[in-house]
C-alpha cells in the first residue's frame, strides 16, 4: 500500500484527538518549571469557558465567602422580629396560616402544635432601623453594611436534600455546587491555591454529618472541586514532603508521575486524566504557597483582637481569619461549614450558643475586609438549609420550616442596610417578595458577572445548570 495513503488511514477521528492531548501534558510538565505559564494557560482557558457566561455586564464581585450555618439557624430568634407571636404564645397554629403545608415526622404526630414567641429579645439598629436579637449585638453594629433577605423558601423540608439543594441547585445527590460551577466558569486567579476552599469550624461534636459531596464537582472535571483545608495541624494532609525529600526530588517525583499520565491519557482520552496531571501540579505548588497563608500568627495584634480567635484553633473565628487571607490570595469561592443549628430540644440555650460562636466573628470579617479595601468585591452570604417554625416542637425545641426563612449578603454589590420581604405575622409563610433559592444562585451568579442561564454543561444530552430550569436575579437588592 502507497505509505502515505496508510498514513491518511491511520488519521482517525480517535487518533487525532489521542495525539493532541499530549499537548495537555506537555504543557503541564512545563509549567512546573515555569509557573508564568501556567497563568497565561489558565488566563487563555478561564477566556475560552467564561464566552459563554459572561453577559454584557460588569461584575461587582470578584469573590464569594459562604458562611453556611448547616442545620437551620432559627429566625424567629434572630434576625425575623416577630411581636405577633406574643399575643398567640402556647395556642395553637391557626390552621389558615399553615393551610395543610407539609411539616417533618417528627413534629406531625404530636397532639397539637402550639405557637411559642421568641426566647429573646429584639432592638432596632443603624440607621435603617432593622429590627436584630439581643443574640447577635456584634452584627447589630454592622447592620447597616448588609442586606436581610427574610423570605427565602425551598422545596426540600429535611436536612440532607435540603443541604444539597442550596448548596447545588438539585435536591439529589451527584450535582457540582456552586462553588465547583464558579470555578468552572472564572477559573483561578492564583496558580498557587486552589480556586475553591472549603473549612469546617471544629467545636461541640455534632452527629450531624457534612458530606464530602456538598463541595463536589459533580459531572464537571475533578479540578473544580473543593479543597478541603483543615484549621488545625495540617492544613491539608500529606502536601509536606516525607523527611530527607528535598523539594527537587519532589519536582522530578510529580514530573515521573505526569510523563506516565500523559502517556496514558494520549491512549484513552480520559478527562479525569488530565485533571489528575492538574492536581499533581497544584500539590506541589501548595507545598510553599500554603504554609505561609496558614499562618496567622504574623496578623496584628489588634486583628486577633477583633475576631476574638487564637491562631490556628479551627475555630470559626479564626477561619473567618483564614477567609479574609484566602481572599487575599486570589482564592474566588471560600465556603466556612458551621455545624450543629439543628435545635429540636433546647433551642433557648441551643441558639444562644451557636450565636456567640459567630456573631463577633461576622462582624469582625466584614470590618476587616473593610479595612482593606476589599469589602466591595467579595460578596459575603451567611445562610442555612432552611429556617426553624414559630410553633413548639416537644415543648423547648423547633423543627425545620421551609416556606420562609432569613439570611444575609454583604459587600459585592449588595445593598446595603436593607431588609427585603417579608413573612407573614407569625413568622411562617413568605408574603412579600418570596425568594427562591434558584433567585439566590442567580443573584449572586449576577454579582460575579455571570448571566446564570448562560453557564451551562451538556449532561445526559441537557443543557445542565446551576439554576435548572428557574431562578431570576433578585434586583431589589442589588446596588
Amino acid at each position: 500500500m502507497d505509505p502515505i495513503r496508510e498514513h491518511k488511514l491511520l488519521q482517525t477521528r480517535r487518533h487525532f484527538f489521542g495525539r493532541m492531548a499530549t499537548g495537555i501534558g506537555v504543557a503541564a510538565l512545563g509549567s512546573l518549571f515555569h509557573p508564568g505559564l501556567v497563568e497565561a494557560l489558565a488566563d487563555e482557558n478561564t477566556k475560552a469557558k467564561a464566552l459563554r457566561a459572561v453577559p454584557p455586564f460588569a461584575p461587582t464581585a470578584k469573590r464569594v465567602i459562604y458562611l453556611f450555618m448547616a442545620g437551620g439557624p432559627s429566625q424567629i430568634e434572630l434576625l425575623d422580629y416577630k411581636p405577633g407571636l406574643n399575643k398567640l404564645h402556647e395556642t395553637e397554629l391557626p390552621e389558615s396560616v399553615r393551610m395543610g403545608q407539609r411539616i417533618t415526622t417528627m413534629t406531625s404526630g404530636q397532639k397539637s402544635l402550639p405557637v411559642v414567641k421568641s426566647l429573646y429579645q429584639f432592638k432596632q439598629y443603624g440607621r435603617s432601623g432593622t429590627w436584630v436579637s439581643e443574640l447577635l449585638p456584634h452584627t447589630a453594629g454592622i447592620v447597616d453594611d448588609i442586606c436581610i433577605v427574610k423570605t427565602v423558601n425551598t422545596e426540600a423540608i429535611n436536612h440532607d436534600p435540603a443541604i444539597t439543594f442550596i448548596q447545588t441547585g438539585f435536591q439529589q445527590p451527584g450535582r457540582p455546587c456552586m462553588g465547583a460551577w464558579l470555578s468552572y466558569g472564572l477559573g483561578t486567579a492564583n496558580a498557587n491555591l486552589p480556586t475553591f476552599v472549603v473549612m469546617i469550624s471544629s467545636g461541640k461534636d455534632s452527629d450531624q454529618p457534612l458530606y464530602t459531596r456538598l463541595w463536589s464537582a459533580g459531572f464537571l472535571p475533578s479540578e473544580y472541586q473543593g479543597v478541603q483545608f483543615r484549621g488545625k495541624g495540617d492544613p491539608v494532609l500529606y502536601l509536606g514532603a516525607p523527611p530527607g525529600i528535598s523539594r527537587q526530588r519532589q519536582r522530578d517525583v510529580v514530573q515521573a508521575v505526569n510523563a506516565i499520565n500523559t502517556k496514558y491519557d494520549a491512549i484513552v482520552d480520559d478527562p479525569e486524566i488530565a485533571a489528575r496531571i492538574a492536581q499533581y501540579e497544584m500539590a506541589f505548588r501548595m507545598q510553599a504557597s500554603v504554609p505561609e497563608l496558614m499562618d496567622s500568627t504574623q496578623e496584628p495584634r489588634h486583628i486577633l483582637e477583633l475576631y476574638g480567635c487564637q491562631p490556628g484553633d479551627g475555630s470559626f473565628a479564626s477561619n473567618c481569619l483564614l477567609a479574609r487571607r484566602l481572599a487575599e490570595r486570589g482564592v474566588r469561592f471560600i465556603q466556612l461549614y458551621h455545624k450543629d443549628w439543628d435545635h429540636h430540644g433546647g433551642v433557648k440555650d441551643g441558639v444562644s450558643f451557636k450565636a456567640q460562636e459567630v456573631d463577633r466573628a461576622c462582624m469582625a470579617l466584614i470590618t476587616d475586609l473593610k479595612q482593606h479595601g476589599m469589602l466591595d468585591d467579595t460578596l459575603i452570604v451567611w445562610a442555612g438549609e432552611f429556617g426553624r417554625t414559630p410553633m413548639s416542637q416537644g415543648g423547648d425545641g423547633r423543627d425545620h420550616h421551609n416556606a420562609g426563612f432569613s439570611i444575609w449578603l454583604c459587600g459585592g454589590g449588595i445593598k446595603a442596610g436593607l431588609v427585603f420581604g417579608a413573612t407573614d405575622e407569625l413568622g411562617y409563610n413568605a408574603v412579600e417578595n418570596p425568594v427562591d433559592v434558584h433567585d439566590l444562585h442567580a443573584t449572586m451568579l449576577r454579582l460575579l458577572g455571570i448571566e446564570h442561564t448562560r453557564l451551562t454543561v451538556k449532561f445526559q444530552g441537557l443543557d445542565a445548570r446551576l439554576t435548572n430550569v428557574s431562578g431570576k436575579v433578585i434586583g431589589e437588592i442589588l446596588a
